[in-house]
């Protein structure tokens, strides 16, 4: 059953077949075996190492194959250095490792069944950014591709940003896909869900941050763009972009300079070059 990736909760499952004779070995030596607990919500050694490492995760089932495991044993030492509870592997045959996760999922013989992350608002975002003098945050205005919103929050964690928005009825899940183009953002970029992203907008304007919308409409570019400060970036979805009323609802709106004979970007490059410019630790001429 689909649940929202934000609510905390824990699943059940075989924890994994019996252990190796040397139980102070790293290396586990079991043999394949029918897996029988719950799906996985992550795979990809990126995501699934992130998760395993992040102490607000609950990870219920680490799938791997004799193979694969050896390329992961770093990041179990990582995790009990650092005093982490994790369940012991449970070793799959490669050829079975497909029905742990969606059709076509690209998953590198790793996936994790796990906790999803604790809930925030943008009350929540407004209350952490009180004290700095610099934050960024992003806004995604239906942008529903999770390839797209991966690739977006990968880029807004490279380049410092604060945290994402987006709206509940409109966004995809914090896992999967996402989680694998995200390549382990998820697990370090706070998302906000929100029923009213004008409102949200409202919230964000009182608790002093200025907000850019990206329009290709518009005749700013991002180079007037003037970082550092408390700002926001909103980004609208492909073909169609900000709704009216975002895009209104912008202190700013502005636009990339392209000059080739493609006009626009793909959304998640767009964000990725707005973000540069709107980094404060971006050199400037």
């Amino acid at each position: 059953m689909k649940h929202r990736p934000h609510q905390r909760h824990k699943q059940h499952g075989n924890k994994g077949p019996a252990r190796g004779s040397d139980k102070n070995s790293d290396r586990q030596d079991y043999k394949p075996s029918e897996p029988r607990g719950p799906k996985a919500s992550l795979y990809g050694f990126h995501a699934v190492r992130e998760a395993w490492l992040n102490p607000q995760r609950v990870p219920d089932t680490l799938y791997v194959t004799e193979v694969s495991i050896k390329g992961f044993e770093t990041t179990i030492q990582e995790a009990k250095s650092k005093g982490l509870k994790r369940p012991q592997p449970v070793i799959v045959d490669k050829n079975r490792f497909d029905n742990l996760v969606p059709k076509g999922a690209v998953h590198q013989h790793l996936a994790l069944a796990c906790s999803g992350l604790e809930e925030i608002f943008v009350t929540d975002m407004i209350i952490r950014a009180s004290n700095k003098s610099n934050c960024v945050l992003v806004m995604l205005d239906q942008v529903t591709d999770p390839h797209n919103v991966g690739a977006i929050m990968r880029s807004a964690s490279a380049f410092g940003a604060d945290g994402m928005i987006m709206q509940k009825k409109h966004a995809p899940e914090l896992d999967g896909v996402l989680a694998k183009a995200a390549c382990g953002a998820v697990e370090h970029m706070p998302v906000a869900y929100e029923t009213n992203l004008s409102r949200a907008i409202e919230e964000l304007k009182e608790g002093g941050f200025f907000v850019y919308g990206l329009s290709e409409h518009s005749k700013k570019t991002v180079r007037d763009l003037k970082p550092g400060g408390k700002v926001v970036l909103v980004l609208g979805s492909e073909g169609d972009g900000m709704r009216r009323l975002i895009a209104e609802n912008c202190d700013e709106v502005v636009k990339l300079p392209t000059q080739g004979a493609i006009q626009s970007l793909n959304v998640s490059n767009a964000a990725a070059v707005a973000l540069y410019a709107l980094s404060p630790n971006t050199p400037k001429k």
